[in-house]
């Protein structure tokens, strides 16, 4: 005898974050009109690679920011779950671009190597101190958001980048204003381009897990099956699937051996509350088994 029970918690609401996006959009595309302005006037290198690279975070933040939105709309007859992983699909082709990005300023930077140019110290380090402001201010907006939203900390790990890269660039800018080593922009760019690489390699390993639906990060499916197992009148679970609906709401599906139907709405509601607060997943299905004398006992199916 089967039956399916569920423990789904709906008063989950998506924070879309609209305020800090908004924000963000507008003081990036602003920092971007600036450096490349002042790139091309100053004939730095690592102005226009710095530039090209906020110019991909300005579509990074449009595409997390229309995902967000998205992502908070009623599910439909068609789409029962409504349009949440979009935020999966944004973190992942924000890794993407930005990987694309990297391989166009290492290209650049190894062309400039080999055929330097004069670059303008002074001008370089104006604009990027400029760009050390604007990123950090905008990092900040997304401090909070992206413990535990994917989405949300890919935007927070672009901007944190772009500080730490703008601080870089400040360097190299007051190396110029002081020698004659030209070659020390390219530099730069090749450790932007590290730098870039760096912070986007795990966003990318997270948002493919997440995307082809592997148990989210930060969730030990051993842990959940003990858990399951220690239920009042459980005997065992198995058939367990743990995936992410979205960048911030985590589903299980899951069989339960329970001879004793007696209790179970009980039962119901207490895995649910348990796997809310320890696992942070909020969607439960729970398909209960009635067995008489062997049992499975097998984990995944």
């Amino acid at each position: 005898m089967h039956d399916h029970s569920h423990g789904h918690d709906h008063s989950h609401h998506f924070d879309t974050h609209n305020r800090s996006f908004a924000i963000a959009v507008f003081l990036n595309i602003l920092f971007v009109v600036i450096e490349a302005v002042y790139g091309v006037i100053s004939g730095s290198l690592a102005l226009l690679a710095d530039a090209g690279h906020n110019l991909s975070d300005v579509m990074g933040l449009i595409m997390a920011w229309a995902a967000s939105w998205l992502a908070s709309k009623a599910a439909t007859n068609a789409k029962t779950y409504g349009l949440k992983k979009t935020t999966i699909l944004a973190a992942l082709f924000n890794a993407l671009i930005l990987i694309a990005a990297v391989g166009g300023i290492t290209w650049e930077a190894l062309q400039r190597l080999t055929d330097p140019a004069d670059v303008a110290g002074l001008t370089v380090v104006i604009v990027a101190g400029i760009g050390v402001l604007i990123n950090g201010a905008t990092m900040m907006l997304f401090l909070k958001g992206q413990k535990g939203d994917i989405n949300i900390r890919g935007a927070f790990l672009h901007m944190a980048a772009d500080t730490a890269v703008s601080v870089g660039v400040v360097i190299s800018g007051t190396i110029l204003m002081f020698t004659n080593l030209t070659w020390i922009d390219p530099i730069v760019s090749l450790v932007i381009a590290v730098v870039i690489f760096v912070g986007t390699w795990q966003l990318l390993k997270d948002s493919v897990n997440l995307a082809v639906d592997a148990v989210p990060k930060g969730i030990d499916p051993s842990a959940v099956h003990e858990r399951l197992e220690r239920l009042p009148g459980v005997i065992s679970a198995h058939h367990l699937h743990i995936w992410a609906l979205s960048t911030t709401e985590n589903a299980l599906t899951v069989h339960l051996v329970k001879p004793d139907p007696e209790s179970d709405d009980q039962v119901i509601s207490e895995a649910a509350e348990m796997l809310n607060q320890h696992f942070g997943i909020q969607h439960t299905t729970v398909q209960w088994e009635r067995c008489e004398g062997q049992c499975p006992n097998t984990l995944l199916c």
